[in-house]
């Protein structure tokens, strides 16, 4: 089954509303005409009305870099999904720094991603071990529990709708990263299998999965060679234009139907 590439730029806490909507119009034509390609960007919550309008008649599409799982309620400082509904069409969950600095939990994750689905919105779930998880050898069944965990309850037909992002923790804005080989390896072991035990091979078949982790243009074809690799998750290369559509160019010309018709 071929699965469109995707690549998505998490900006984490970068950009004020107008440093945002001048990057999408720089960024935007150099990315346009890459249509075999899905392109999505995650501003912060500040700058997520702002970019929306500018990209609106856009094929570039939005992603909320987080969302809560109640519609409303006594939830100081939180945004529901009915609020995101308008703007975006992700929502990212369960990301590293929000399970370490903001307490976010396996559970949690799950409630997110059954929220955002029922909005009809798309999750992008990531999951992904610590250094001392990979070096004690415990990836696998750890990252295993995590998919597990966060696709409790939802049926196969949801794995249409999301998006699975595989990012070990240690290779996150340190400038190290799995090889190509090892990452497919464990993407397919650890996700593509228990998708498959959980929701059967046409399901896991048609998941996408990201790689994400100091990924950057010199290394992009690297994984986008991969069998199991559906794109990827990008921080610091995707707050510049110049490498973020060099990423997306470089997964046109891999995966896209450039490559197909090569």
């Amino acid at each position: 089954m071929a699965r469109m590439p995707i690549i998505a730029g998490n900006w984490k806490m970068n950009k004020t509303p107008d440093e945002a909507v001048a990057f999408v119009r720089e960024l935007t034509p150099m990315i346009s005409h890459s249509d075999d390609v899905e392109r999505v960007v995650a501003p912060t919550f500040l700058a997520l009305a702002a970019v929306a309008a500018e990209l609106r008649g856009s094929p570039v599409k939005i992603a909320a870099q987080d969302a809560h799982w109640e519609s409303s309620g006594a939830f100081t400082s939180q945004v529901s999904v009915s609020m995101l509904a308008p703007l975006v069409d992700y929502v990212i969950i369960g990301h590293s720094e929000c399970r370490a600095f903001l307490n976010e939990t396996d559970e949690n994750v799950n409630r997110k991603a059954q929220a955002v689905l029922a909005a009809g919105l798309k999750p992008i779930i990531a999951v992904g071990e610590s250094l001392e998880q990979n070096e004690a050898g415990e990836t696998v069944p750890f990252v295993r529990s995590q998919v597990r965990t966060a696709l409790a309850g939802l049926a196969p037909k949801d794995m249409n709708n999301l998006v699975i992002a595989y990012e070990p923790i240690w290779a996150i804005g340190t400038g190290r990263s799995a090889s190509g080989e090892i990452a497919d390896d464990i993407i397919k072991t650890a996700v593509r299998d228990t998708v498959a035990e959980l929701y059967g091979v046409d399901a896991a078949a048609a998941v996408r999965i990201q790689y994400g982790g100091s990924v950057k243009p010199e290394n992009m074809e690297e994984f986008m060679a991969q069998p199991n690799i559906d794109g990827a998750l990008v921080g610091g290369a995707s707050l510049v234009a110049d490498d973020f559509a060099a990423l997306v160019e470089i997964a046109s010309r891999v995966k896209g139907r450039r490559s197909a018709s090569a």
